[in-house]
């Protein structure tokens, strides 16, 4: 039986995707599970996958082409068996001829248009060159349209070619003509687009307020010089902000339109800066996952997610976002929450700073941390309760891992 291949959605606010080519063609054997297309999806580029086993077949949608989401773009059939004509003509068909209609009634009332004027053309002048000035000009550069002709009847002779010639050397070099200014707007992939009417939408429906804490970054640095290089900072506040949501589980939330919903498990999205945007990988049950675990998942998600191979569990499901703009030398920012989530901590680089210690001055690496938390879902204190946990944590060399 025929099994079709239809355009994947994430989410239920995404209408479209785009395909972006073909791994198999048509007639090729294909088995369960096995790669047939790459898609673009507002978030992410993935591969489809077969559902079935059988023969490629039906392909009606080619690569760049951009088609509804649920429409069936193949099929998969067994061999010899023909897809399924799908009925798909009458709908066009009729808006066709409803346009047509439109235009028959549109001509039949409209005035007549005034037969155009016929074009007058202006006379050709003939440019007389003789032979020898004709030479001298393609050797020289000379324009012969611009050169006037002093010989008999206008002639332009060899003379007025050479003092074309000179002229144009001794006149002064045209300035370079400045670059134009971009017209129009670039147009924006699926991921751009979505992450801005995101955003949009975030900053003005939740109210956002912003708690900022610094902290002593030593114990953060000593935890992960004891684990040794293949972890990351990055990889220890996952671990932590998780292990700390376990015990503050409003901060898991999610804001529902109308009430609060407490989220099962907590699964920590990274923001990670791709091509076009910033895409949120989510490590699934992130607070009883090793350290180990954690750090394998993070730099397979950004591997793939810079290659444009993220799959559709790798952005889904997210509870609480971390986003890591430290390695660029940022010192602190606000981030904007990721709806439905309830909040978003955003992390800045640890950098030396002169700070009084134990009532003499010192010098520490400090770490700037801003959550950003929906006051529809949590309160100044609930979200000041967590970020002081994940604080001490921090300070004290990860004791909550």
């Amino acid at each position: 039986m025929a099994v079709s291949i239809v355009m994947p959605a994430l989410e239920m606010a995404q209408e479209t995707g785009k395909i972006i080519s073909w791994l198999k063609k048509e007639g090729d054997p294909i088995s369960k599970g096995e790669p047939l297309a790459e898609i673009e999806t507002d978030k992410v580029v993935l591969e489809l996958e077969a559902s079935a086993d059988g023969v490629l077949a039906g392909v009606n949608a080619s690569a760049g082409d951009v088609v509804q989401v649920g429409k069936t773009i193949a099929w998969i059939v067994a061999p010899g068996e023909k897809p399924p004509v799908e009925a798909q003509s009458a709908a066009p068909a009729a808006r066709t001829m409803s346009e047509q209609s439109k235009q028959a009634v549109a001509a039949a009332t409209s005035t007549p248009a005034a037969p155009a004027a016929p074009k007058v053309e202006a006379p050709k002048v003939e440019v007389r060159v003789s032979p020898k000035a004709r030479r001298m000009a393609e050797q020289l550069g000379v324009d012969l349209s611009a050169v006037t002709g002093t010989g008999p009847g206008g002639v332009i002779s060899a003379e007025d070619v050479e003092r074309a010639a000179e002229s144009k050397k001794s006149a002064p070099a045209a300035a370079p003509a400045p670059a134009p200014w971009p017209s129009g707007s670039p147009n924006l992939s699926s991921i751009a687009r979505l992450m801005a009417e995101r955003t949009t939408h975030s900053w003005t429906s939740a109210p956002h307020f912003f708690l900022v804490r610094e902290i002593d970054a030593s114990g953060l640095i000593a935890a992960r010089e004891k684990h040794g290089k293949a972890i990351t900072h990055t990889d220890l506040l996952v671990a932590i902000v998780a292990r700390g949501l376990a015990r503050h589980p409003k901060m898991n939330a999610s804001w529902t339109g109308s009430a609060i919903q407490y989220n099962p498990t907590i699964n920590i999205s990274i923001a990670i800066a791709v091509k076009d945007g910033v895409v949120g990988a989510v490590i699934p049950n992130a607070d009883s996952a090793t350290l180990s675990a954690i750090s394998a998942k993070r730099r397979d998600l950004a591997e793939r997610a810079r290659a444009g191979r993220l799959h559709p569990p790798d952005v889904t499901g997210g509870t609480f976002t971390i986003s890591n703009l430290g390695m660029f030398g940022v010192d602190a920012f606000s981030a904007i929450i990721t709806p439905p989530q309830a909040a978003v901590l955003a992390v800045g680089r640890i950098a030396d700073r002169v700070v009084p210690v134990n009532g003499l001055i010192g010098i520490r690496p400090i770490l700037t941390l801003t959550l950003s938390s929906d006051h529809r879902v949590v309160d100044g204190a609930q979200a000041a309760a967590f970020l002081n946990d994940v604080a001490e944590a921090l300070t004290s060399g990860a004791q909550l891992l």
